[in-house]
């Protein structure tokens, strides 16, 4: 579950008037902490980026649906 402040700043990124990715990009951020601090046992960094990406869908931004191209 992402933290409040997480959610908080990627809501006032939305009233901002910010892109939905950008606003997705405060999710990544926390799993990149997460990460560096061992929180997290992933393996990569690209692994941290689609576990963040993963929680900003289930917290409701509305970012496009991952690529069936890019793997």
């Amino acid at each position: 579950m992402p933290e409040k402040t997480t959610i908080e700043r990627a809501r006032r990124k939305k009233r901002e008037g910010k892109a939905s990715t950008t606003q997705a990009g405060e999710f990544v951020r926390e799993e990149m902490r997460h990460k560096r601090s061992g929180k997290h046992p992933v393996k990569s960094r690209k692994q941290a980026i689609a576990i963040g990406l993963s929680k900003a869908r289930k917290a409701g931004v509305k970012i496009p649906p991952r690529s069936k191209r890019k793997r």
